[in-house]
């Protein structure tokens, strides 16, 4: 409660973190931070603060976690943090940062951001593609995949809120190979580039609740670590790339209330997603959607599809089927996943029911004339 003390600042030449989130604070940000300052983190998140940023947060040249999120803070984005060269969390969400985001060749540079997210501002105007083009720090994929370690030192590890496939959740704990990019529910227009292909080492993607146009880039289909994809409530058209089915680790998608067209992808993680990651957009069509597509007669889930194997001796394959309800001796209904695996096989197929279905009928017969006999 009350207003953060501007001699507090005078100390962060001796600080590493200043963590006063969720303290009901006040007034503006003091405006004076030392010349040498040693900050590492800054959390002010979840306070009242408001007015702009001070430029002398630039002194803070150690500075790798800023978290301004959930206050009223009002001000033009602050591009002139890009020259901060640790700065890897910057998060500004909910707060009421408004205008355009620059798109110029003189964008700065955040090349070690690992998370970057300005959603639920009034950000305007198209969409940052510059500054996203720099963020090459999520490029490359960590090398060090057997020396996992947490954001901080060993008396202090950082903590952030972030909204993870659909949810809002503390991350109590940040670790290092942590990326995500979310600018949602702002104003930002435009479509997106085929260059977003690049940041390879990418969890999570949002930046729904905007007003994108254009395709879908297959070069998404780049993000093999890609865990969470959200572009709902934009203005999308044309298909869903069937390349994003190559994500085998996305484990939530959400492309509802667009322009989409066409056959839905199948294929890995696509099989297990619901209606609600496609609805809103009349003119999708195939599994999981009750819309069938106009050029196959029967959508049918995956998980029953013949799988055909090409051997030596003119082939084999392997299929899954559900014969149901013997009734009285006669076969009432099959039930039958099935794919054409050439013409021969098909005929093969045909054939092997017709007779089992002849046989049964002849044995039932039989039977009907010894008990009409008797």
């Amino acid at each position: 409660m009350g207003t953060l003390p501007s001699c507090l600042m005078s100390f962060s030449e001796n600080l590493s973190v200043l963590n006063v989130r969720m303290n009901m604070i006040q007034g503006v940000i003091p405006r004076k931070f030392a010349e040498d300052s040693k900050l590492r983190t800054i959390d002010f998140s979840r306070n009242r603060f408001e007015g702009t940023l001070p430029p002398s947060l630039l002194r803070c040249e150690n500075l790798e976690v800023l978290d301004l999120g959930n206050n009223r803070i009002e001000d033009t984005f602050p591009d002139w943090l890009g020259t901060l060269p640790k700065l890897q969390v910057l998060v500004l969400r909910s707060n009421m940062f408004h205008g355009f985001v620059s798109n110029s060749r003189e964008a700065r540079s955040f090349s070690e951001l690992r998370i970057f997210d300005l959603s639920n501002n009034n950000l305007s105007g198209p969409l940052p593609v510059r500054y996203i083009m720099k963020l090459t720090a999520m490029m490359n994929q960590d090398k060090r995949r057997g020396k996992l370690k947490y954001m901080g030192d060993a008396n202090y590890q950082d903590s952030i809120m972030v909204t993870m496939k659909g949810l809002e959740i503390q991350l109590v704990k940040i670790l290092t190979v942590f990326t995500s990019i979310d600018l949602s529910s702002n104003h930002f227009g435009g479509e997106l580039p085929m260059d977003i292909g690049n940041l390879k080492s990418l969890k999570g993607l949002n930046f729904s609740h905007n007003n994108l146009t254009g395709y879908i880039p297959s070069s998404i289909g780049n993000l093999i670590e890609l865990e969470w994809l959200d572009l709902s409530l934009n203005k999308f058209t044309g298909r869903i790339p069937q390349e994003l089915a190559n994500l085998t680790s996305l484990a939530f998608l959400n492309l509802s209330e667009n322009q989409l067209i066409g056959h839905i992808p199948q294929g890995w993680q696509f099989n297990t997603f619901e209606n609600n990651s496609f609805a809103g957009n009349p003119r999708l069509c195939g599994f999981p959607l009750l819309e069938t597509c106009a050029n196959s007669s029967r959508e049918i889930p995956p998980v029953i599809i013949l799988q055909a194997n090409n051997m030596e001796h003119g082939g084999w394959f392997e299929w899954k089927a559900i014969l149901m309800g013997y009734g009285c001796g006669t076969v009432a209904g099959v039930s039958l996943g099935y794919i054409v695996l050439g013409s021969r096989k098909f005929e093969w197929l045909t054939g092997l029911l017709e007779r089992k279905g002849a046989n049964m009928r002849k044995k039932w017969r039989r039977n009907a004339r010894r008990s009409y006999q008797r």
